[in-house]
């Protein structure tokens, strides 16, 4: 799973080339024809519709269950449409060239949701009959200016600590020793780097994207005021809260020796490496690393090995990010029978396909009447327990997403200070919101 946002320019060539779409007929705004419809019969018959959906090449299985099922209940025919990566730069250029979809895979936050221009480009979905079955953290993702865009078929990612339970009990921590705050893990960090041989945490400078998380635990304590603030031009990345951060990252965690020697050029799968053989006590990162161990491991096993706390700057809470694969979109494509049989497909995956999706992609549920599947490893429900309580990444919250993880492995590799590290967020945040409009910029 690609954690990555795209370079400022690429962001910027996409939000006007997606505004190009907007002279598509179909593409006016959101209006009776897309909204308040009446509730559709999720398995009623759609012989010789044939719908397309976009996916990025990851994840073009992700949806075959639904899709089966659904073919097989209605006799329409879903074809499925591996866009090429990077997908979140080359989606907005097909689209500026005329091209879409009836349905579509995209994070719906409100920091990249806004690149496929929705209020011209998609069908709202407001008052849809899965809404109301939502979580409260899924029921807050998907929206723009208090309209849903996109329907949310699984669960954001989770940030927390995955720690090695047989380094943990070499250093003689247990339970009740678990972090209520930043500082507080990395006091846990120094008690693994001083009684182990192994490393307190491994970090992946070579991969890069995840660098961010250690910068972004430490967020949390802004309100959403702050947020606000920043989003309107009235805060910057610049604010001293964030350079400490950056700061506290480089000097109390890196410049500590918290972290292993090759930190450098550490990757994503040497994380899972290194902490399954005791060779880390911890990996900061989100769910698509439980993914990770559990392409390769039973559940038996990591239950036996990995555990998983929730952290964040002052207390222990865990931290949700979305993805491209918790969010399915539909296009207003001039076809209302498509469209309205996109709504199907929808009312369809949410509703009595919901319970045997999620089994046969062993995820957890969205919706707090369909319980979660079982055989999922400790970990797993550790951070299906969190996600109720959990606090929005800064791609929930900011209205775009700066590439940190590019300018802490500048920092990392000794081209950026902390400050500089926060100035070019700054400038990268500003340069694309101009871009899109914001006001403010």
């Amino acid at each position: 799973m690609n954690r990555r946002v795209l370079p400022a320019l690429a962001l910027i060539c996409a939000a006007g080339l997606a505004a190009t779409a907007c002279s598509d007929p179909t593409a006016g705004d959101a209006g009776s024809d897309d909204a308040g419809q009446t509730a559709v019969n999720p398995t009623a018959r759609l012989d010789g519709v044939k719908l397309t959906m976009w996916t990025a090449q990851n994840t073009v299985n992700a949806p075959k269950q639904v899709i089966d099922a659904f073919e097989k209940a209605t006799g329409a025919e879903v074809d499925t449409q591996a866009i090429p990566d990077l997908y979140e730069q080359n989606v907005p250029t097909k689209l500026a060239s005329g091209d879409r979809p009836d349905l579509m895979f995209w994070q719906p936050s409100i920091s990249t949701l806004p690149f496929v221009q929705p209020r011209q480009n998609l069908l709202t979905l407001d008052g849809e009959p899965w809404v109301s079955k939502l979580g409260d953290t899924e029921k807050s993702l998907g929206v723009i200016d208090g309209k849903r865009y996109a329907a949310i078929v699984t669960s954001p990612a989770m940030l927390g600590v995955y720690y090695n339970k047989d380094v943990f009990k070499q250093a003689g921590i247990a339970e009740k020793d678990f972090p209520q705050s930043y500082d507080e893990l990395l006091a846990l960090g120094h008690k693994v780097a001083d009684k182990t041989d192994a490393a307190a945490f491994y970090e992946a400078g070579g991969d890069k994207w995840p660098l961010q998380w250690q910068m972004q635990v430490q967020l949390t304590d802004l309100d959403r005021q702050w947020w606000a603030d920043l989003n309107a031009g009235r805060k910057k990345w610049t604010d001293p809260v964030v350079v400490g951060a950056v700061k506290k990252y480089k000097d109390k965690l890196l410049g500590a020796g918290l972290a292993q020697k090759n930190y450098r050029t550490g990757t994503f799968t040497g994380q899972a490496d290194a902490l399954w053989k005791g060779e880390a006590g911890m990996v900061l990162n989100v769910t698509s690393f439980q993914s990770q161990l559990q392409a390769k491991y039973s559940t038996a096993e990591i239950d036996k090995k990995i555990g998983w706390f929730p952290v964040a700057n002052s207390s222990a809470t865990g931290l949700y990010s979305p993805d491209q694969t918790n969010g399915v979109v539909a296009f207003k494509t001039g076809d209302e029978k498509r469209q309205n049989a996109a709504r199907q497909f929808l009312a369809f995956w949410l509703g009595p396909d919901y319970p045997d999706y999620i089994k046969a992609m062993k995820i957890p549920s969205v919706q707090p009447s369909v319980p979660t599947p079982g055989g999922l490893p400790e970990t797993s429900k550790a951070q299906v327990a969190a996600l109720p309580k959990a606090i929005g990444v800064f791609q929930a919250k900011a209205i775009v997403a700066p590439d940190t993880h590019l300018y802490l492995a500048d920092m990392i590799f000794g081209k950026k200070s902390p400050q500089q590290v926060a100035q070019a967020i700054q400038d990268q945040f500003a340069q694309v919101a101009k871009a899109q409009g914001a006001p403010g910029f």
